[in-house]
Formats: C-alpha cells, sequence, structure tokens
C-alpha cells in the first residue's frame, strides 16, 4: 500500500485499514464485500478516494483508485482479506526457534509461539483472541516512523515509477516529469541553479583538497585562508563561491568546478 493512501485512513474509524481489518474477521467476508463496503464508506465522501479509468493494455483491472500528490494510483484488491491474515501456527514458530540454524532463531525471537505468551513486545502472536493481521503491524510499523520522523529531521529519496505498466525498459517521460514537478525536485533544482548548493566547513575541505596547493595552504594558519588560497591556486572565478563565517559554498557545473565537485 502507497504511505499517503496510509496515511489518510489509517487513523480514521472506518479508514481503509480499519476496514480491512474488520473484513478480515469475518469468515465469509470476500473481496467483493470489502470492496463494496470501502465504496460505500468513501466514494463520493473523499475526493482522494475516486473510481478507477479503464485499464491500459497489460495493466489489471482496478477496483478503487487513490489521488495522491503525484498523479492518480488504481489499486486491484485481489487477495487483500487472505494475504492481510497471514496467520503463522505457533507449532511452526516453536520448531523454527529450536533450530539448530542461529538465522531462524534470531529471526523468530520476539515471536512469542505456542510456549510464549500472546504480549511479547513486537511479536506476531494473537491479538484479541485472534491473529495479528499484517494491516495491524503496518499501522503500528507507521506510527513509530511518524513519532520517529516526529523527533528528527529526516531525509527523503525521491521513488520514481518509470511507466504504468511495470513494463522493465520502458520509460514514459511526460509521467516522470509530471511526479519530479509535483515532488518539488525541479523546484529545488532551481533554487540550487540560483544559490550555491554546495557547502563544506573549511577543517574538511582543507583535508580534502590540500593537494591542489599543499605548500601554500600549509603556511596558512587559518582554516578560512587556506580555502581561498586553494582557489586562487586552482583558479576558481569568484562567482562560483563565497566564503562564508565557518563553511565554504559553491555552485554546479562551472569551469573549474571538476577540481572541487
Amino acid at each position: 500500500m502507497h504511505c499517503l493512501l496510509t496515511a489518510l485512513y489509517f487513523k480514521q474509524p472506518l479508514g481503509l485499514l480499519a476496514i480491512l481489518e474488520e473484513e478480515s474477521m469475518f469468515p465469509k467476508a470476500t473481496d467483493k464485500s470489502f470492496e463494496e463496503k470501502l465504496k460505500t464508506n468513501h466514494l463520493g465522501k473523499s475526493s482522494n478516494f475516486i473510481k478507477p479509468k479503464p485499464p491500459k493494455p497489460g495493466q489489471k483491472e482496478a477496483h478503487f483508485a487513490i489521488v495522491h500528490y503525484a498523479g492518480t494510483v488504481p489499486y486491484n484488491l485481489a487477495g487483500w482479506l487472505e494475504k492481510n491474515k497471514d496467520p503463522l501456527n505457533d507449532t511452526v514458530v516453536d520448531q523454527l526457534k529450536k533450530s539448530t540454524n542461529p538465522l531462524p532463531v534470531e529471526c523468530f525471537a520476539d515471536h512469542p509461539g505456542q510456549s510464549g505468551g500472546g504480549d511479547a513486545k513486537g511479536g506476531r502472536g494473537k491479538k484479541g483472541g485472534g491473529f495479528i493481521t499484517v494491516s495491524s503491524g503496518y499501522r503500528e510499523q507507521l506510527a513509530n516512523l511518524m513519532k520517529t520522523l516526529n523527533a528528527t529531521q529526516p531525509h527523503f529519496i525521491r521513488c520514481i515509477v518509470p511507466n504504468e505498466t511495470k513494463s522493465p525498459g520502458v520509460v514514459e517521460a511526460p509521467l516522470i516529469m509530471h511526479q519530479l514537478t509535483c515532488n518539488g525536485v525541479l523546484e529545488g533544482i532551481r533554487i540550487c541553479r540560483k544559490g550555491f548548493p554546495n557547502r563544506m566547513p573549511y577543517p574538511d575541505f582543507k583535508h580534502r583538497y590540500c593537494i591542489l596547493a599543499s605548500r601554500a595552504m600549509a603556511a596558512e594558519t587559518e582554516d578560512k585562508k587556506a580555502a581561498g588560497v586553494c582557489l586562487d591556486a586552482v583558479k576558481m572565478p569568484e562567482e562560483n563561491y563565497r566564503l562564508g563565517h565557518t563553511k565554504l559554498f559553491w555552485r554546479f557545473a562551472n569551469k573549474g568546478l571538476w577540481l572541487i565537485g
């Protein structure tokens, strides 16, 4: 499932994951009943939950679509209920925990198994008389992730979908440009080109690039002056760098930058 889809629905009482969890508990529930329940609670009531478009050649039939920031993503929910249950027999777990191979023992160390209790931290035991489902575990992981993100200053990796048919070697340029525009990459590049995106503390610069003007830099006692001497030695144009109080700032892709880029 997509992260944004989860962020939109996992906390709501009748959110997508809550409905998936509920339907997984009913023995007679089917993919069709799950689909109908989703549409009853969200279709026409949430702008992010819409009817899917007809599939393109090579694509599976979609049951619903989610409007994400980078475009509309169709979802096929076939088998979601069965995959969400994912039961693991406790007796099998006990055997794995007793293995002579240390790897499965470590993998199932937190699982209570048949001989353990059902409240082991991080375990896949029982919850309220039934198995812990995949969605409940995923929801807990997401909550821990959000807690970590709120307590730190995270950096993100942008994932780009090259085509909508999951075909190897196929690149749809308009689709990629749409994603780059929506997730701010192009705007970030534009901002970087107008400023000095590269920055490095003077001690690190001196340690890494002292070979470019070793004698002249060694004669300077201050790291900032040593950096200036190095840039003069490689004839770096003044418009391509700035000497800050504690760091050196420079631009991309200009003459001479291959020496320090």
